[in-house]
């Protein structure tokens, strides 16, 4: 069943069901087509939907138990920010990753809203 987020603070609890699920298609299609993600953060960061399989296709192989709560969002339009507590742990409550992030959303083709910058462990430092 395909997920739209009808609001932005659902993005991310969509992309954490689908990551429970397994499902890597599920994902991508929560994240706009020219998206940017900033992981690991000691990387140079990623874009498009490409980086969305390459990040997340590891991650959701074990099918981690995601907590995810919404701490912030601001709505502007087409466009909204986020700010999320998540959690990772694996089927044993054994925690995987944590951390709180900051996200851009915009609306979508499909009139959903989806990740456009996904930062998880917060923005990047000033270069």
């Amino acid at each position: 069943m395909m997920r739209i987020a009808k609001h932005p603070h659902e993005v991310g609890l969509y992309v954490g069901a689908y990551m429970e699920e397994g499902d890597l298609d599920g994902i991508v299609s929560l994240f706009h087509p020219e998206c940017v993600i900033c992981f690991p953060p000691e990387e140079a960061p990623k874009h498009g939907h490409q980086a969305v399989r390459e990040i997340f296709g590891s991650l959701i192989a074990g099918r981690p138990k995601v907590h995810n709560t919404v701490t912030g969002v601001q709505e502007c339009g087409d466009i909204a920010l986020l700010q999320h507590d998540w959690r990772f742990e694996d089927t044993e409550g054994n925690l995987l990753g944590e951390g709180k992030s900051t996200e851009v959303v915009r609306r979508l083709p499909n009139g959903g809203w989806g990740f456009f910058i996904d930062c998880p462990l917060g923005p990047p430092p000033v270069s």
